[in-house]
């Protein structure tokens, strides 16, 4: 069994007195698509924003490929292959689409590798290409979504985190990026830890999930057993 990517140990979280995540531990293997579901204010994006160290761990420890990073600002994890694209996608709303996409290699040095990046997104929404030149505050919302996962990509990750990528879009478009999370998971080895208000579409990308209540980790089970599970099928899926 390989070593994690990502693992949480005991990770403890809040703000001010109030505590929003109480001892959550979990791991994410190379390769995988991780999923954290849960109600709304169960602490799921309060995890991904503590993994980054927008919010400082109180306890506990986050360890990347082995490495603490609990003490690290979040602008240096980029540079290191960990990535997140926050909910509500806050881009550069100035800023035309292909400088948004530059900014997430604003680090790197390798023009030629960060050309074919860029072509490679592009690819992968061709509707960015033809809206390069736009500002990025004139485009849809689905549009916004994919250029934040498309500026994220340019950062080349190893890890990438995803904070509600469904939120507030149309079904047509969840499908069309959720597809994408599957390819880039697939054929450029990204890790995804998904954090999604969409439970059943959730499970159905991920390999493994944990349910979170309350700030605390109450299941972790396959993606299919967290999907037959009465219990989760009933307090999630709307069954």
């Amino acid at each position: 069994m390989s070593e994690p990517i990502l693992e949480l140990r005991g990770v403890c979280a809040g703000y001010g007195n109030i505590q929003a995540l109480r001892e959550v531990s979990l791991k994410v293997l190379p390769g995988e698509i991780v999923t954290i579901i849960g109600a709304n204010g169960a602490g799921k994006s309060t995890t991904l924003m503590t993994i980054c160290n927008i919010v400082r761990a109180t306890a506990g420890e986050v360890l990347y490929q082995g490495r603490p990073i609990t003490g690290l600002s979040a602008d240096r994890l980029p540079a290191m292959g960990l990535c997140q694209v926050p909910e509500g996608r806050r881009i550069f709303p100035r800023l035309t689409v292909q400088e948004n996409l530059e900014m997430g290699a604003f680090l790197r040095k390798d023009a030629a590798r960060k050309a074919f990046d860029l072509d490679k997104v592009f690819n992968l929404f061709p509707v960015l290409k033809e809206r390069r030149k736009q500002p990025g505050g004139t485009l849809s919302g689905g549009e916004q979504q994919m250029l934040a996962v498309g500026r994220a990509l340019m950062t080349r990750p190893r890890l990438l985190l995803l904070d509600e990528p469904s939120l507030g879009l149309a079904p047509l478009i969840v499908a069309q990026i959720f597809s994408i999370i599957r390819t880039i998971n697939q054929e450029d080895d990204v890790t995804v830890l998904l954090v999604e208000q969409n439970a059943n579409l959730a499970l159905q990308t991920a390999s493994r999930g944990y349910v979170l209540e309350t700030g605390s980790v109450v299941l972790e089970d396959s993606s299919a057993n967290l999907l037959a599970n009465p219990d989760i099928r009933k307090a999630y899926l709307g069954e």
